[in-house]
């Protein structure tokens, strides 16, 4: 059907009409028109592609609503690789990067230096073909990235079009805006859903969605901060290219500066040090850039890192509160473990009102009382925890605090097992420890069982409708439909889920039970030799220590476990409900994803064991080793992480908590 002339050339102009308006309202931050009038150009635009087909474009302004759900991300290797910066960490680390800069000059007497802050959020590169937005893609390993185009587009600020009918790629950084983030994690924690840790967490998570409705909603933003190719443009600087990037309609940061010395520099990062809370935004420290293009030339890259570049690293940000009081958790394996109540205070941009206290010893270590004023900081901006108590603001009303002899749930005498800090509950009908450990059970790598997270599982236990695992497969539609937010869609997938995992091969049960010592690579290991339960039930230590992966501990710990009479009358039990107890085989997916990163795992994890996790990043192409240098790319960070966690901290090697690890290898 042929389309009207006067058509086509209204959809263009209620498109350029759309592109200005958005531009003036994300880059600009000066709106020309109410929301309404903007809505309703977009409801025309929209009603007019959906009439004339032929008519949409990849560029259309109704691209940023979101499309259909993607099947996966395609790779995409960058023609110039996106490299990570050096880190200085105080002054010292600056005027000594300045004297590297003059030394590696044949004409050092001119050097100024662009500075700019270093947004926390996500590197991406952004390409334009005849000034229309074609890809956009994630750092990645530097070398390949993900295809993320679909996702960019419903980001306001990326603009679909150019200024400029020109061929580019500009890179930046995705964010998102701390007000966007607290009203993210308000609506996750009224849906019964885990909040994201920080505002970088939430940007990534928001990119990786194949939904891309998902990550329209999520009131993305950007700053761009290099061209990666000026296409014959003749730019002489970097600020020239900032400016120069800005003309064409792309958003930069307005706070960053072009200094004339290195003293110019000092004095903008101690400037950005007292001031950086006052953004509406989160940093986590400046990058600092020789300005001259023909001196970044010059100078050059080493193997990881521009010579021309650095990042520096704020402190961690320390606050001071009282500590109301301590609390004591019973764990899965039994481990009583403390935590310090705190008035709620702002910490790197995130409300703190708890934090683990380890053990009695740091307690004792710290000469940590109920009622102290404590400092309080979070380790790599994520993980709380009290540094120091402030003992000339002691009034004489502080209490000690001493740990119970007796569980705190159970009332059973608390054991002190050789070679280990934490004091134990060693009762096997201990309610927290069973709570925890149908947690455990459910969870992704063991039984998997969908729908059945940890506030199912407490009202559950709660209103006594389980006391063990066994139960799970004998709970009701009518014990489901009674407990709060449960549906009747909801409590048929749930009943489908926990069906479904009876299906499980054996090494998933295996590692639901919470054998001590058995993560899910033993599981497999255990599951794959004797391939089924009655086997594995009448293996001795011995015969089980034989096996390559398994050690002695593991070994006694296997042998103790199916020797107690209530553990056999629990897995009779399971067997009459028709859960599996052979080994299925199981298949790897194996990607490239974290190609060329080397990891460091430290703390204690509650998704995975140590094992496991390597395991998924080694078939993610990554690498696992034991301590922290200046070739550590990654440090998975839980809870008691040591000092693996500070040296990572003072190198400035990025860290991960648990849920942006779930998120870069579980995916």
């Amino acid at each position: 059907m042929a389309i009207d002339k006067d058509v086509e050339t209204h959809v263009e102009e209620l498109r350029e009409r759309l592109h200005r308006y958005n531009y003036h309202y994300h880059v600009l931050d000066d709106p020309i028109v109410p929301d309404a009038n903007y809505d309703e150009y977009m409801q025309e635009l929209l009603q007019l592609e959906e009439s004339y087909p032929s008519l949409k474009s990849d560029d259309s302004p109704t691209m940023r609503i979101g499309g259909e759900v993607l099947s996966g991300f395609q790779k995409v290797r960058h023609d110039r690789p996106m490299l990570s910066l050096g880190n200085a960490f105080n002054e010292q680390d600056l005027w000594e990067f300045d004297r590297r800069v003059h030394q590696g000059l044949s004409n050092p007497e001119k050097v100024t230096y662009s500075c700019e802050l270093k947004i926390d959020g996500l590197a991406v590169a952004l390409t334009y073909e005849d000034g229309r937005f074609v890809r956009g893609a994630t750092r990645g390993d530097g070398q390949t990235g993900e295809d993320i185009t679909t996702n960019l587009k419903t980001v306001g600020s990326i603009p679909l079009r150019l200024n400029e009918r020109v061929s580019i790629e500009v890179r930046g950084e995705v964010f998102m805006p701390e007000h966007s983030f607290q009203r993210l994690n308000a609506a996750k924690e009224e849906r019964g859903e885990a909040p994201f840790a920080n505002p970088r967490n939430a940007a990534a998570g928001s990119l990786r969605q194949l939904d891309p409705k998902i990550a329209a909603n999520r009131n993305l933003d950007i700053f761009l901060y290099a061209i990666a190719n000026d296409r014959g443009k003749g730019l002489t600087s970097h600020h020239e290219a900032i400016s120069y990037i800005q003309t064409l309609g792309l958003k930069v940061n307005p706070k960053s500066k072009h200094c004339r010395s290195m003293n110019e520099v000092v004095q903008y990062v101690n400037n950005w040090v007292d001031q950086r809370n006052d953004l509406s935004y989160e940093i986590d420290g400046i990058v600092i850039k020789v300005d001259d293009l023909r001196q970044q030339e010059e100078l050059g890259f080493t193997a990881k890192n521009p010579r021309w570049a650095i990042a520096y690293k704020f402190p961690a940000e320390e606050k001071m509160t009282k500590l109301t009081g301590i609390e004591l958790s019973v764990g899965r394996t039994g481990a009583v473990t403390p935590t310090a109540h705190l008035e709620a205070v702002t910490v790197a941009g995130t409300t703190v009102k708890r934090a683990s206290l380890h053990n009695e010893d740091l307690i004792r270590e710290k000469d940590i009382k109920i009622g102290d004023q404590v400092v309080v900081k979070k380790a790599g901006d994520i993980i709380p925890e009290v540094v120091r108590v402030i003992e000339e603001a002691r009034i004489g009303e502080e209490e000690d605090f001493t740990m119970p002899t007796y569980c705190p749930e159970c009332e059973s005498e608390l054991v002190h097992l050789e070679e280990e800090v934490a004091l134990r509950c060693m009762n096997p009908k201990c309610p927290a420890q069973i709570r925890e450990g149908l947690i455990h059970f459910v969870s992704r790598n063991a039984m998997n069982i969908d729908g059945l997270g940890e506030r199912v599982i407490t009202q559950l236990f709660k209103h006594e409708l389980v006391a063990d695992v066994t139960d799970l497969y004998r709970i009701q539609y009518d014990d489901l439909i009674e407990l709060e937010r449960m549906g009747n869609k909801s409590v048929n997938n749930l009943l489908g889920a926990i069906a479904a995992s009876k299906e499980n091969s054996l090494e998933r049960l295996l590692f639901g039970l919470g054998i001590r010592f058995i993560g899910a690579k033993a599981a497999e290991t255990l599951a794959r030799h004797y391939k089924t339960m009655d086997v594995l039930q009448q293996a001795s230590s011995e015969d089980i220590q034989g096996i390559p992966e398994i050690g002695h501990k593991m070994a006694e710990a296997v042998e103790q476990y199916f020797q107690l009479p209530e553990v056999n009358a629990m897995l009779e039990r399971l067997r009459e409900s028709g859960v599996n107890m052979s080994f299925k085989g199981t298949e790897k997916v194996e990607t490239d994803k974290l190609q060329g990163k080397t990891f460091v795992l430290t703390g204690k994890l509650e998704r995975w064991s140590r094992s496991e996790l390597k395991e998924m990043i080694e078939a993610n192409g990554g690498k696992v080793t034991s301590s922290v240098s200046k070739n550590t790319d990654v440090v998975v960070a839980g809870e008691d992480a040591g000092t693996k966690l500070t040296k990572a901290e003072e190198l400035g090697i990025e860290i991960w908590d648990e849920e942006q690890a779930a998120e870069e290898v579980d995916a």
